[in-house]
């Protein structure tokens, strides 16, 4: 359950409860003078999903984009980890090195 922030237009008085959205509804239907505010919605801080590792299936979409972009940051992190491709990535890094655009 979510808390809403409500204001009493009579008092000036804000305040938060904890309550089901159709609670709130019933609640405020029953207080006219009572306004709920808006305060930008819940944030998740922390926790499972900030945490959540990539699915195999995503990750060979990746590794074939990498494929196709050899020079591209996505090749550095999903592209194949071969020895002929990791020659290949340093060519190209060095020679950007070199010669700037």
């Amino acid at each position: 359950m979510p808390y809403y922030k409500f204001v009493n237009h009579d008092t000036s008085e804000e305040w938060e409860e904890l309550m089901g959205i159709s609670a709130c509804d019933v609640y405020l239907e029953q207080n006219p003078n009572i306004e709920r505010l808006f305060n930008g919605g819940p944030m998740i801080v922390g926790g499972y999903n900030d945490r959540a590792k990539t699915d195999n299936g995503f990750k060979e979409v990746l590794s074939k984009i990498a494929q196709n972009n050899p020079t591209s940051e996505l090749a550095k992190q999903y592209g194949a980890k071969d020895a002929k491709s990791a020659k290949t990535r340093q060519a190209i890094d060095k020679f950007k090195k070199k010669n700037p655009t």
